[in-house]
């Protein structure tokens, strides 16, 4: 690679991918239009080449080295289209940089008015435009119409005031790209659409004019996976830009509320609160005693598992101390939305026992991992076998009533939960065999059937999902402990709703009532991830008792109570418990809670005294 001797002040990147045909006269026009109406040695041309498999890469060091206005940026793997332009323009020198496809679809007599527009501080980003009324764009209807279409979400969802955002003929000034690089996520075709839509959001001068536009060759651009996948990130843009933002904790608290009472309210219409309250009085309190034990056992193993991950993170801590951080972390998940608890753990051990925040929340991380894991194995095999005994389809007949009709929904039923049930194991054992083979092949596999930074980015999730299990899996035994204290923990959490449904007399055979308990706290639990009230009350209950109506006799009013007393109960001990422990390990939640707001992993960044009332 070689450069100009001076400092181009404009740098023009040319984002190439297997471009061996055209890349050549493609460089020797852009210079030559550039030579047109910028002084020599002001600008420079760079070949971003992002991992090409053909001779693109020869060409383009072939012609640096024989001009210095022409530069070649290589990329050994695919970076995308957004990440190839991000790539080169932290390379060049110039303070104007531009880009454009190198298919020159866009008439070149326009790069003056482009370059101009930047370069002489009038405008901090320019784009050409198809859809302006005084340009000639030839776009055929499978181009045209879903680009019409794209744009009109944009406009619609993003509040953009341009009419074409993906047009590949763009400038922008070097103050506007290191102000916008961190915030543009996108790595492929919506990296265009992203920038001028958050440069626009940011205040920055943006301007589009007309340009004469013709197809040339076939487009890389996938019309069902890019376009479905640019819809998904006009999405994920739209929650960044005009959602998050109101997600406050008074918002979700708010929200959770509205929630709760709106649940109420339909219950009145649909329920006796009255029998409900009725059922409640004539539980046997002595079973909800019981029942309450039982929980209160369940902690310590749950420190135990705690210590077991943190040891294969490299840290030994006594379970007693784990036990009570893991008590305050889960009240503060009662007592505030959003699961703000989760980060007081690791603030904890850190401000306790020094554990930086990075194992902090990677231990959580792991542990999260063996609860859904756990849940969504338990509920599986337990569906299965429910469904594989006929007692579901009884169940079905019973509710829809006896016939031909009943028979055929009773057997459609059963085939359906058969098959979710065989799914959920089915993926439980992929992500245990992944997590326990030395290889990774999850990002081979997402990647086979999407090649674009969509499924970049979903291969990017479950190779984090499978990466905190390997983790604690890189070790046999310690993966055979975590995994057996969390089973242990969620069959001791169905015994207590099975015990406290018990309390209610709902003389169920006890087989029967375990099932049905397994797949009703499962899917409960599985409800509470929902960040919509504190501890998920009402999220809970609300399907404990779908799960228990629509799978045993057990009649709403019932179901309802048993669901709310064993919340009840579970609540009370960990509220009981996140008491004692703040006293013992003179923590005030509040201030922990406040404390952790902006800490994220690998942050270290908080006051040590904060942690002390």
């Amino acid at each position: 690679m070689s450069g100009s001797s001076g400092e181009p002040s404009v740098s023009v990147v040319l984002p190439a991918y297997n471009e061996e045909r055209t890349i050549e006269g493609t460089v020797r026009t852009t210079l030559t239009t550039l030579g047109s109406f910028l002084p020599e040695g002001s600008f420079e041309v760079i070949v971003a080449e992002d991992g090409c498999d053909d001779r693109t890469p020869e060409i383009a060091s072939r012609m640096a080295a024989e001009d210095d206005r022409v530069r070649h940026v290589h990329s050994d793997e695919r970076l995308g289209r957004g990440g190839a332009l991000e790539h080169a323009f932290a390379a060049a020198t110039g303070r104007t940089l531009v880009y454009f496809d190198t298919d020159l679809a866009t008439d070149m007599r326009h790069l003056e008015e482009l370059v101009t527009a930047v370069e002489s501080g009038a405008y901090d980003v320019a784009t050409g435009s198809r859809w302006m009324p005084g340009r000639t764009a030839d776009r055929p209807a499978k181009r045209g119409i879903p680009s019409k279409g794209f744009n009109l979400l944009v406009r619609l969802f993003l509040r953009s005031d341009l009419r074409d955002h993906q047009c590949g003929f763009k400038a922008l000034s070097r103050e506007a790209f290191e102000t916008l690089r961190d915030d543009v996520e996108d790595t492929h075709w919506f990296w265009d659409t992203e920038l001028l839509v958050r440069a626009q959001r940011r205040g920055l001068a943006v301007t589009e004019f007309p340009v004469d536009w013709e197809p040339m060759g076939d487009t890389k651009v996938d019309l069902v996976r890019d376009v479905l996948g640019m819809g998904s990130a006009i999405v994920r843009l739209w929650w960044e830009l005009s959602v998050q933002p109101r997600i406050t904790r008074r918002v979700t608290f708010a929200a959770g509320l509205l929630l709760v009472l709106a649940a109420v309210a339909l219950m009145q219409v649909y329920l006796d609160p009255a029998a409900v309250i009725a059922e409640m009085r004539n539980a046997d309190l002595g079973l909800v005693a019981v029942a309450t034990g039982l929980y209160v056992v369940s902690w310590p193993i749950r420190g135990y598992r705690y210590r077991d991950i943190l040891r294969e993170l490299g840290f030994e801590e006594r379970v007693g101390f784990l036990t009570g951080a893991i008590f305050v972390s889960q009240t503060g998940n009662l007592v505030f939305p959003a699961r703000a608890g989760d980060a007081v753990r690791a603030y904890i051990v850190k401000m306790r026992r020094g554990i930086p925040y990075p194992s902090g929340f990677a231990s959580l991380a792991a542990e999260r991992v063996f609860d859904l894991l756990t849940l969504a194995g338990l509920a599986g095999v337990v569906l299965v076998g429910y469904a594989a005994s006929g007692e579901l389809a009884a169940v079905v007949d019973a509710a829809l009533g006896t016939g031909v009709e009943a028979d055929r929904a009773g057997r459609t039923a059963v085939a359906v939960a058969v098959a979710v049930g065989f799914a959920a194991v089915a993926a439980v054992l992929a992500i245990v065999l992944s997590a326990r083979s030395d290889a990774n092949r999850v990002r081979a596999l997402v990647t086979w059937m999407s090649s674009d930074s969509y499924g970049d980015y979903v291969a990017s999730v479950v190779e984090r999902f499978v990466g905190d299990v390997q983790r604690v899996g890189a070790d046999p035994s310690a993966f055979a402990r975590v995994g057996a204290t969390s089973v242990l923990i969620w069959v001791i959490d169905v015994l207590v709703a099975a015990v406290v449904l018990a309390a209610f007399g709902v003389g169920l055979a006890p087989v029967t009532l375990l099932a049905a308990c397994f797949f009703a706290v499962s899917v409960g639990n599985l409800a509470k991830v929902l960040p919509l009230s504190p501890g998920g009350i009402g999220l809970y209950e609300g399907a404990f008792t779908v799960l228990i109506v629509g799978l045993t006799p057990v009649g709403a009013a019932t179901a309802l109570g048993a669901a709310i007393v064993d919340h009840a109960v579970k609540n009370v001990v960990t509220v009981l418990g996140g008491v004692a422990s703040m006293l013992a390990l003179n923590v005030s939640l509040t201030t922990a809670v406040e404390e952790t707001e902006g800490v994220s992993e690998g942050t270290d960044a908080v006051d040590p005294e904060a942690v002390h009332e």
